[in-house]
């Protein structure tokens, strides 16, 4: 399935069946998910209606894997697996087959490594170039022999696409391109123009297999990620190492990676420190430093030190698996256009069918005029009005935008998600996580009452068992005191208010001095204290329980160093930025001043700051400011997940929470703020990209179009103008495929292999 058109098809044929539900096909992947009642469409039925259509199914046993790579040696991609019916059964995945018949506008692509001559494809363009030679050396050696030649050029070249025609009509789609072609080809036999007729099948078939390799090339960025995770890792047990399948490590265990070898799963450094590679997997184009406790991606490359990595994530789970299946599922969200497009194709073709029928006969009928100019405008309208270069214009883009946009840790959801960024009025950023770098360090601390490092020693046990970036550092502080942190029981966070828990015995809150004042008074003279420390850009909490305030801290994150930057390139591009926290007025505005290029006295130009939200508040916050057009909310914690959910397009920052992650439409591996304006550039960059293919694909059809009623357009200019649409239109998508982002640097070390780093 190697267009829109093919993918739409197939769909369209399956969920005609009586029985089946949950239809979902997989471009990138190659496969068929659905759910089928067998009592009323045997599987058998299915089957034969994919070979119909030319796809060979494949039954897939057991979950989803990464993306299969496909053998050298093989003429399909096998697909990683398939739905499940009502019974539990698998149900087999359509896999392209070059050698079969497609109903529909078919140009499979090659797997890696195969010559285009060795496809089913090509051997066609061959036979059919080759048939169309000897026609043409028959006619200079004797006139006589080029007529049969050219007819037997042209029935041979068009007896397939004859064949796939009258499938697709049993399957109902019958203005398929295989019927325009044949309807073509068959006419110019009719009114002997059997020369033009084998022109026409030739370029055809020439052009379907150009759509073929481009097609490949649009899904090999993506493929290729499959290969990065290496095959065997390293499991350390008992202090020793023993070679196993990485596919098989299970959560939990050790493995050691050594220099020049790559990652084989997502986990976690319990020893050792070494600079890694993260490029393959996040675009990040500098390798980064990483101590124990960092995280690590399966299919980085660890360039220097020896380390011990806990894995976090099996094979199915990891980040590159991740990246395939949201890749994946992103075509199942379709831009808007392209959705018009296909409503429009629906109509346009059989439309075409109609007004060449008219322009064939009508002036004949009417006038009297001469049947043989007319049938031939008419089966050249039949070409002309073929929509593949404008069925192809929206899909060909999209796919190698989100491509290019995975390959530097930019992952989108989908063609909606991708068209909607570009369109947004106004991005609202989080603070905490998002604006700064959500490594907050503990700056202050009193006592209130009791000692100051007894303060901090309860605090943390209230804090122990949460995971907001302020709780971690105040448990990092009482770690690097030395303290033992005490147990908690009961613990329960509420977003916006505080953490409390029973410690000790003691039923204490560690929360903001908002809430802790509607529970305890406060000191006299400390309203003082905390004005000072938010005018600092603190964050300050109290800890309370017994009826009494306990202590104070305070913290500080500072701004990510890409912040002002990536504010100031937003407002170039015309968008008003927002900043949506539940930390306090003083300190967001600190903030805000401190990210203003120009004068840290003031915020930033377009800065507004909405402080002191509760999650709930920032829902009715994005609700607003939707009125005003589309909003982008970018944020990476539980408390932004409402707020991602409810905007015109939610955006998880990388490091941010499984929650976030999923309630995205797109989300920044790398964790930069400068990704938030590439997000919107490359979206403009596709919109773009896809008025010019559209912009091509009708211009050029309104150009012959003129030229055929003028009589000027030959049969087989109208299939090279078609065939040059197409062409046109598939090598400016496969320009996103390049697109580098704000810097437009290449990206070191991309295909470095691990053997050229080892030391």
């Amino acid at each position: 399935m190697d267009c829109a058109s093919c993918v739409q098809k197939v769909e369209r044929m399956v969920e005609r069946l009586p029985g089946t539900a949950a239809v979902k096909t997989s471009f990138t992947r190659q496969t068929l998910h659905l759910e089928l009642d067998e009592a009323q469409t045997p599987r058998q039925t299915l089957e034969r209606h994919l070979r119909s259509l030319g796809y060979v199914p494949t039954l897939q046993a057991g979950t989803a894997a990464p993306f299969p790579q496909a053998p050298a040696q093989q003429d399909h991609a096998q697909p990683s697996h398939a739905g499940h019916d009502h019974a539990g059964h698998d149900h087999p995945a359509p896999s392209a087959d070059p050698q079969g018949d497609h109903a529909g506008h078919v140009h499979a692509a090659l797997p890696a490594g195969q010559p285009w001559y060795a496809s089913g494809q090509g051997r066609l363009v061959i036979t059919s170039g080759v048939l169309l030679a000897m026609a043409w050396l028959f006619g200079r050696v004797e006139p006589t022999l080029s007529g049969p030649a050219y007819v037997a050029a042209t029935a041979l070249g068009v007896w397939p696409l004859m064949r796939r025609a009258v499938a697709s009509a049993r399957l109902g789609d019958p203005f398929s391109i295989n019927m325009l072609v044949s309807l073509a080809a068959l006419g110019a036999l009719m009114i002997g123009q059997a020369a033009e007729g084998a022109v026409v099948v030739f370029l055809f078939a020439v052009g379907e297999l150009l759509e073929g390799v481009a097609a490949g090339r649009a899904r090999a960025g993506v493929q290729a990620l499959s290969a990065l995770t290496p095959k065997t890792a390293l499991l350390l047990e008992d202090g020793t190492t023993r070679e196993v399948p990485a596919g098989e490590l299970r959560v939990g265990q050790t493995v050691q990676v050594r220099p020049g070898a790559r990652v084989p799963a997502d986990g976690t450094i319990t020893a050792g420190t070494s600079s890694l590679d993260d490029s393959p997997v996040t675009g990040e184009s500098v390798p980064v430093v990483k101590p124990p406790g960092a995280r690590v991606y399966a299919g980085s490359i660890n360039l220097d030190g020896v380390l011990s990595v806990q894995v976090d994530r099996s094979a199915s789970d990891n980040t590159i698996a991740r990246i395939i299946q949201l890749v994946e599922e992103a075509e199942g969200s379709r831009a808007a256009t392209a959705r018009f497009i296909d409503r429009f194709s629906r109509v346009y073709t059989p439309g075409v069918v109609a007004v060449s029928a008219l322009v064939a006969l009508l002036p004949p009928l009417l006038t009297g005029a001469e049947w043989h100019p007319w049938l031939y405008r008419g089966l050249t309208l039949l070409l002309i009005g073929c929509p593949c270069a404008l069925v192809l214009s929206v899909p060909a883009a999209v796919t190698s935008a989100i491509s290019a946009g995975a390959r530097r840790g930019l992952l989108i959801k989908g063609g909606a998600a991708l068209e909607a960024i570009g369109s947004v009025k106004t991005v609202a950023f989080d603070k905490t996580g998002t604006l700064t770098t959500g490594r907050p360090r503990l700056t202050d601390l009193s006592g209130l009452g009791l000692d100051r490092l007894d303060a901090l020693r309860l605090a943390a046990g209230v804090e122990a068992g949460s995971d907001h970036p302020l709780a971690r550092a105040v448990t990092r502080a009482a770690s690097d005191a030395g303290l033992r942190i005490p147990a908690a029981e009961g613990a329960l966070a509420l977003p916006g208010q505080g953490v409390r828990a029973t410690v000790e015995g003691r039923a204490l809150w560690v929360s903001s001095p908002q809430h802790a004042a509607t529970m305890v008074a406060l000191p006299e003279g400390l309203l003082a204290t905390l004005t000072s420390l938010e005018g600092q850009g603190k964050t300050a909490v109290i800890l309370h329980g017994d009826g009494q305030a306990l202590g104070l801290l305070a913290m500080r994150d500072e701004p990510r160093p890409d912040a002002a930057q990536t504010l100031a390139r937003l407002g170039r591009l015309g968008i008003r930025t927002v900043m949506l926290t539940g930390d306090n007025a003083r300190t967001a505005q600190a903030v805000a001043a401190e990210l203003s290029p120009s004068d840290s006295s003031r915020p930033a130009p377009g800065l507004d700051v909405h402080a002191g939200l509760l999650p709930e508040d920032k829902l009715r916050a994005i609700t607003a400011l939707r009125a005003g057009g589309g909003v982008a909310m970018v944020g990476d914690g539980i408390n932004d997940a409402p707020a991602l959910a409810a905007a015109t397009v939610g955006v998880a920052m990388g490091g941010g929470t499984d929650v976030a992650l999923e309630t995205a439409d797109a989300a920044l591996l790398r964790g930069r703020m400068g990704d938030v304006a590439d997000l919107v550039q490359l979206s403009r960059d596709t919109m773009t990209n896809i008025r010019w293919n559209i912009a091509l694909a009708l211009g050029l059809k309104a150009v012959f179009l003129i030229t055929t009623l003028l009589g000027t357009t030959t049969l087989w200019m109208a299939i090279l103008a078609d065939t040059g649409a197409t062409a046109l239109v598939t090598a400016n998508a496969l320009r996103l495929l390049g697109w580098r982002g704000h810097d437009r640097a290449p990206l070191a070390r991309r295909n470095r292999r691990p053997e050229a780093v080892s030391r």
